[in-house]
């Protein structure tokens, strides 16, 4: 865990020396800007394919809102994200979730006399859209079983706490905050069954709706020009929990190339690694990469 730390922090480095190649000129008042992504994965094999492979289809939707506000020495930074996929196999009697993510960043800072560091205070809220399933198969039948995991709110996080901000522009920042509240929300009705033990849902106790924990939160945000119409997007969120198992760091990171092949189209590569071990004890990781078809505004 030590050394993935280690080098998620070697990254970061990474990024601040690309952030700070070029000074922008700090636009005052409210900027906006969204973009919508839809990505597209297929295969199709008919019955005569000797080489195997089964057909399938997918789909991703990105929304990313970002309005950001600066006035003197006050910025407050907002940014608005879902991403949300489905694919389905034609041997597959379900339709399964590849990515379902709703996520609200807000920080707030103020500026200590001229320089790069701020005041800071901060909110991150997500959570997903639709139910999620574990699915099994049936031992007599030996058809594909689902069973109902998780749902809208169930679970979602919330974490807020003052801090300090180094902060070179809106596009690259570093968040300390080292009294960071946070709260997992989940639906009563999964703590709340016979033999149910306590922390066994996203850490929550039997026949409880919310977890509360006090701990360190460090969080990030990079976006910088790789080549020319090639744009990399890299969102990162470290917390540790003062009150239990705080030498479990809490990781969430998630990267975004796009490369642009016109005002429509372009190719993305999405990446993203969890480590929440009152989620999964281990790493949760996923990777997306097709065409899609965009609207910037």
């Amino acid at each position: 865990m030590k050394k993935l730390v280690l080098a998620l922090a070697l990254i970061s480095g990474v990024f601040s020396v690309n952030a700070q190649e070029e000074e922008e000129e700090q636009k005052q008042g409210w900027t906006k800007e969204g973009n919508i992504s839809l990505l597209f994965n297929q295969s199709a094999f008919n019955e005569e394919w000797t080489g195997g492979g089964t057909s399938n289809i997918a789909g991703n939707l990105l929304f990313n809102y970002d309005f950001n506000y600066l006035k003197d020495d006050f910025t407050w930074d907002n940014k608005f994200l879902l991403d949300y996929g489905m694919t389905k196999q034609r041997s597959d009697e379900f339709a399964r979730k590849t990515s379902d993510r709703l996520e609200f960043n807000s920080i707030a800072g103020k500026q200590v006399q001229d320089s790069n560091w701020f005041y800071s205070l901060f909110l991150n809220f997500r959570t997903q859209i639709t139910k999620g399933y574990k699915f099994g198969e049936d031992a007599e039948t030996g058809q594909t079983t689902r069973t109902e995991y998780t749902n809208f709110l169930s679970p979602a996080y919330l974490q807020f706490g003052p801090g300090m901000m180094w902060k070179k522009s809106e596009n690259f920042y570093v968040n300390i905050a080292p009294a960071t509240g946070r709260m997992v929300f989940v639906d009563k009705e999964f703590t709340s069954g016979p033999g149910y033990v306590d922390g066994d849902y996203f850490g929550v106790d039997a026949n409880k709706a919310m977890r509360f924990e006090l701990g360190a939160s460090v969080s990030g945000y990079a976006k910088f020009d790789i080549l020319e119409n090639v744009k990399m997007e890299n969102l990162i969120n470290l917390y540790s929990n003062y009150l239990e198992d705080p030498q479990n760091v809490d990781i969430d990171y998630t990267m975004n190339v796009k490369m642009k092949i016109n005002d429509y189209l372009s190719t993305n590569l999405i990446f993203q690694a969890i480590y929440d071990d009152n989620a999964v004890k281990g790493f949760q990781i996923r990777e997306v990469f097709g065409l899609g078809i965009n609207y910037g505004f």
